[in-house]
C-alpha cells in the first residue's frame, strides 16, 4: 500500500536511521534551527528544530517546496554555515566548519576552466599537500571510476554537461569524504543526460559505499536514487515526513511502482507548496 511507504514509528518520523539497514550513524542533526537577519533588521527563520540522522553508506534525499531551507540545511551539515541553535555531529564529533571529510557538489559545479580535467580532479589533493605522483595516480583512478580516462587532458569547455558532472564527482570522491553532499546537481541537465547520470551515480555509490545527502526538487529523482526521502515543510523548514524507499535496484523513472511512491510524496509536498503560494499571495495583496 502507498500509505505504508511512510514510516510509522515516532523515531523513524524524526528522521532516525533504520538499524536494520545501517548499523552505524554517520551524521546527526540534533534540534537544529537557523535564523537569518533581514535587511530591515528583522529576522527570517529558515529552519526550525530539525533532527535527523544519516547512516553510514546511506543515500538520503531531501525534498521540499522552494524556500523551505533545503540548501540551508545542506550547507549546515557540510559545515559551510553554523546553526543558530542545535548541533550537527559527524561520527559523534561536532561539525564546526568545512573540511575535506565533508565534500559538496553544487549545481554550478565550480570547476576551474583554466585547468584540465586531470588537474581539476587533482586540485583538492594538491591543497592537501599530496605529492605529484600520488595525486596523479589517485586522480586517474577516480577518472576511471567515472568513465573519463580518455579526457584527462581536455578542458572543461570541451565537455558535455554530463561529463562536467562526472568531473565534479571525481574531484569530490578522490578526497574520500565521509559524506558527499549534492545540491541540485542534475537540475540543469536535459532528461536523457539526467537519466544517464542517475545510473552513473548509483553505480559509483554502490562501488564506493559513499554516504550521500542529495537535495532535489524532483520527487521522482529522489525516489529513483534514495534509500530514504526526507520531506521538509515550507518556511520554517521542519521535517514533515520521512519515506523509506525499499524498491529493488536498479530503479527506472518509468517504473509504475516508483511513480506510485513518488505520488505519495507529492501529495504531501503539494500541501506545502500551497502554503508557500498562500503566503506569497497574501503578501502581494497587502502591498
Amino acid at each position: 500500500m502507498i500509505g505504508d511507504t511512510l514510516l510509522d514509528t515516532a523515531s523513524q518520523r524524526a528522521g532516525r536511521v533504520n538499524p536494520e539497514l545501517h548499523q552505524q550513524v554517520k551524521l546527526q542533526v540534533e534540534k537544529v534551527s537557523r535564523v537569518f537577519r533581514t535587511p530591515n533588521n528583522g529576522s527570517l527563520k529558515a529552519l526550525e528544530d530539525i533532527s535527523l540522522e544519516i547512516g553510514q553508506g546511506e543515500f538520503l534525499c531531501i525534498v521540499g517546496p522552494s524556500g523551505c531551507g533545503k540548501s540551508t540545511l545542506l550547507n549546515l551539515m557540510a559545515g559551510l554555515d553554523q546553526p543558530t541553535s542545535g548541533e550537527i555531529r559527524l561520527d559523534g564529533q561536532r561539525v564546526g566548519g568545512p573540511g575535506a571529510d565533508l565534500s559538496v557538489i553544487f549545481q554550478e559545479l565550480g570547476l576551474f576552466p583554466w585547468l584540465t580535467v586531470l588537474q581539476n580532479v587533482e586540485f583538492g589533493l594538491k591543497m592537501r599537500g599530496a605529492g605529484r605522483r600520488q595525486r596523479r595516480e589517485q586522480a586517474r583512478e577516480y577518472l576511471r571510476l567515472v568513465h573519463l580516462s580518455g579526457f584527462e587532458h581536455s578542458y572543461i569547455h570541451q565537455l558535455s554537461g554530463g561529463m562536467k558532472q562526472r568531473v565534479a564527482l571525481a574531484r569530490s570522491l578522490v578526497l574520500q569524504p565521509d559524506v558527499l553532499f549534492m545540491d541540485e546537481p542534475f537540475a540543469a541537465l536535459d532528461a536523457q543526460t539526467r537519466d544517464l547520470m542517475h545510473e552513473e551515480l548509483e553505480r559509483i555509490w554502490k562501488q564506493t559505499g559513499q554516504t550521500i545527502a542529495f537535495v532535489t526538487h524532483n520527487v521522482r529523482e529522489a525516489i529513483r536514487l534514495g534509500d530514504r526521502v526526507v520531506l521538509l515543510t515550507f518556511r520554517p523548514g521542519r521535517v514533515k515526513s520521512v519515506f523509506p524507499v525499499d524498491l529493488p535496484r536498479p530503479r527506472h523513472l518509468e517504473d509504475p511502482e516508483l511513480a506510485l511512491r513518488a505520488g505519495a510524496v507529492l501529495a504531501q509536498l503539494k500541501e506545502e507548496i500551497n502554503k508557500a503560494f498562500e503566503e506569497e499571495y497574501g503578501r502581494a495583496t497587502q502591498r
